[in-house]
């Protein structure tokens, strides 16, 4: 069992959880991230704004990054 970090940014702000989670190995602690990602998608979605950033990443136990999804707002073009 491995130790691993939440830390998700959005903007300017970062944050990592400080409690850690215990998952089997890498692909179960993927599979977790993939899931939280999915609950938070529908607000994040709702609130992003242009040009804006958020990511989540999954985090090692020395806080080194292991997985990251990031969800970008672009704006392409000019009308």
């Amino acid at each position: 069992m491995s130790l691993y970090f939440f830390r998700i940014s959005t903007g300017r702000y970062s944050g990592a959880a400080d409690q850690p989670y215990e998952f089997e190995d890498r692909a179960a602690a993927w599979t977790e991230m993939t899931e939280v990602c999915a609950n938070l998608l529908g607000g994040i979605a709702r609130s992003m704004k242009p040009n804006a950033k958020w990511s989540m990443e999954l985090l090692d136990e020395n806080k080194e990054p292991v997985f990251r999804i990031s969800i970008v707002g672009e704006t392409v073009g000019q009308r």
